[in-house]
């Protein structure tokens, strides 16, 4: 019998499925409405599915899901109540946090407030010990002082407590205790420490990572163990059970439960690795990647076919300090709400209307209008073909809703107020790109536009015509693009060792012997998820710095070393300064600031085919013809079927290309042809 693999992303109004079967290479897919009051009874719809398809649930052989449990829990503020426990005298160090606002827009809102904190200086104590700067055991741990504290902290009620000692990243041993009396003080306590969470310099970020875990470990554990539980009751008994990360790689269920915070962009991570596969697959190696959903919009930028990676992010605000793509993410989707306010302006977002009602015209108890009913008005959606006629749209409701809320109160048509609804949105995620792109110091015009969620390629052709951008491409499968890239990840599991020494003072030697120590540990983890050396790998990073500044940059390294390659490494420093800041200062000494290893373990790639021409023509695939607005007339249009496209045929917009998981939406001067992946390519020049 065949076996499968079935990966799930878990959005804010659908759940994506992706089924492959690795004898024949199919691809198939499934859409369900989300579940947000438990997330997995969409996903046991989805299994159930492949099931009814006549798949024994022994075949399904792997299984990964990109999740928002924990993402959604951080946004709401619906962690559990934290402790915190500091070395004495830094109580006030999450309080202070970086001292300043946040750059952007913040700088000038003299409304704007930081976010709440996680944990109030009512829940944060102390321990009494001390740890040098280079780990030196200053003061013993004061046990009796801390039992005290930890009492306190359960009188408070506290479920989860962070760990956050000075210096703890070179001598954990203090944190370790401080775990040991905690869970004899407060049974059941979930305890994160620092020094397992991300044992690196800087104590601020350190301590908000580690908060952050402790704050949503005990929620994603739960909601892994339950989904564990339905999974095994429903037959799939495989051992390949993984989370997606927000490092672009998966880690399996028992890995995620311990570390919940590393899975913060665990939705949209899954779409990035598809999109680098695209890259592969399509020849072009700059890429604007554009997933809009049903509640957000998350772009990213691919450089010569590589995403940009950060050590070190936000999510709302909160200072995550862990390897992540670097995805900017604003409130802009499907069901993002609109209406006008007191002072007669139209605003769009960011607040959605989700799963639960959605949008009006899905006929859930939505009276609303959301950016889907300004689509389904302008006549982009197809009112007896959404997803693939399973869901009737009713238009009529789209049309109340945006009459009452702001065609009505803004003295216009109904059609207008839907086009300036979709403006507003359009020009939201246009600055969500720039950000990424233009004030980055890239060239739009050398970038594609990769669309995909449910929403995406709706706006993408008007969005990249805007700003000048080199043409759009919608992959086959966009809206569970997501979830496909789910398919193609590896097991990654990120280390990291601070150790300050100058580049001078270093040998080669030195390097390798860190390196080969992280090596070990990840070895370790690897053998435990069941992967043998041949199925590892390791790509290994040096966090360098002029001496005495305040940041410093990831380069990467080769292990082991040989005579020269720090020589080299500094000559490649000085190079990307250059790059980055303009200038460099090759006479100032470097340091090494952090040793950073990443362990990847090889799941086996998913070949997907190349397609053959059919032969069929153009007008095969044309399903009806219908008005649809552009440039402020309803133009009459053909709707094409886009499982019925031919590789290689070509059209000309305006056009609306219908299929199960989206609807593509191409302008009136945008030519497309489709290449022998069954890409759609939108270019504004000759086909």
């Amino acid at each position: 019998m065949a076996q499968f693999r079935l990966t799930v992303d878990t959005g804010g109004t659908f759940s994506d499925f992706v089924y492959v079967n690795d004898e024949t290479r199919e691809v198939s897919i499934a859409k369900f409405p989300s579940t947000p009051d438990d997330p997995s009874r969409a996903i046991l719809a989805g299994v159930h599915e492949l099931i009814s398809r006549g798949v024994a649930p022994s075949d399904i052989r792997y299984f990964c899901h990109g999740t928002t449990v924990g993402t959604n829990a951080l946004l709401e503020g619906k962690g559990v109540r934290t402790g915190l426990i500091v070395t004495k005298g830094f109580s006030g160090i999450y309080e202070v946090a970086e001292q300043s606002r946040p750059h952007g827009p913040a700088i000038f809102d003299i409304m704007y407030d930081r976010p709440e904190m996680l944990v109030p200086p009512s829940r944060t104590g102390e321990a009494v010990e001390r740890v040098a700067f280079d780990g030196e055991i200053l003061l013993p741990l004061d046990e009796e002082a801390l039992r005290k504290t930890v009492r306190e902290l359960k009188e408070e009620g506290v479920q989860s407590i962070a760990v956050c000692l000075l210096f703890s990243f070179l001598a954990p041993q203090h944190e370790q205790r401080v775990r040991q009396i905690i869970e004899q003080e407060i049974p059941g306590c979930s305890v994160s420490l620092s020094s397992e969470i991300v044992p690196q310099i800087r104590e601020y970020y350190r301590l908000s990572t580690t908060v952050i875990n402790a704050y949503l470990q005990p929620i994603l554990a739960r909601y892994i163990a339950n989904l564990d539980a339905r999974l095994t009751q429903a037959g799939l008994t495989t051992p390949q059970k993984y989370i997606m990360q927000s490092n672009g790689g998966m880690a399996n269920f028992e890995a995620t439960a311990r570390k919940a915070v590393a899975t913060v962009l665990s939705g949209p991570a899954g779409g990035i690795t598809a999109s680098v596969h695209a890259t592969a697959t399509t020849g072009f190696q700059n890429l604007i990647t554009f997933d809009m959903g049903g509640t957000s919009c998350d772009v990213a930028l691919i450089k010569d076919g590589q995403p940009s990676i950060s050590n070190r992010g936000k999510v709302e605000g909160r200072d995550v300090a862990l390897p992540m793509i670097d995805i900017n993410t604003v409130s802009a989707g499907g069901g993002t709400l609109a209406h006008v306010d007191r002072f007669g302006e139209l605003i769009v977002g960011p607040h959605s209307a989700g799963a639960v009602p959605g949008p009006a015209c899905y006929m859930r108890g939505g009276d609303k209008p959301t950016i889907t009913d300004c689509n389904a008005v302008l006549g982009y959606l197809s009112p007896d073909n959404f997803l693939g006629g399973k869901m009737k749209l009713d238009i009529a409701a789209s049309r109340k809703a945006i009459e009452t809320s702001v065609s009505a109160p803004l003295g216009i048509s109904i059609e207008e107020g839907a086009e300036g609804i979709v403006r507003i949105i359009n020009v939201k995620m246009q600055e969500a790109i720039k950000a990424i792109s233009t004030m980055r110091g890239h060239d739009l015009r050398d970038f594609m536009l990769l669309a995909f969620g449910g929403a995406g390629p709706l706006h993408a052709a008007r969005i990249a015509e805007e700003l000048g951008m080199a043409g759009v491409i919608v992959p086959l499968y966009p809206g569970v693009y997501s979830a496909l890239g789910l398919v193609m990840s590896d097991v990654k599991h990120d280390y990291i060792r601070s150790r300050m020494v100058q580049l001078a003072n270093v040998s080669e030697a030195q390097v390798n012997t860190i390196f080969a120590d992280l090596e070990s540990e990840a070895r370790k983890d690897l053998a435990q998820e069941s992967f043998t050396d041949d199925q590892t790998a390791f790509e290994y990073g040096l966090d360098m710095r002029y001496a005495g500044q305040g940041y410093e940059m990831t380069l990467p390294a080769c292990s082991p070393l040989k005579a020269g390659d720090l020589a080299k490494l500094r000559r490649d420093f000085d190079e990307e300064h250059r790059k980055l800041f303009g200038h460099t200062a090759p006479d100032e000494p470097v340091e090494i600031v952090s040793f950073r290893l990443r362990g990847i373990g090889r799941v086996p790639p998913v070949e997907f085919p190349k397609f053959k021409p059919t032969g069929a023509a153009l007008s095969e695939a044309i399903r009806e013809h219908r008005p649809a607005m552009f440039n402020g007339q309803m133009v009459d249009c053909p709707v094409y079927q886009r499982d019925a496209l031919d590789v290689g045929v070509s059209f000309v917009g305006p056009a609306i290309v219908d299929q199960l998981d989206c609807t593509t939406v191409i302008p009136p001067g945008h030519h497309v042809r489709i290449d022998d992946y069954r890409n759609m390519i939108l270019t504004m020049g000759a086909v």
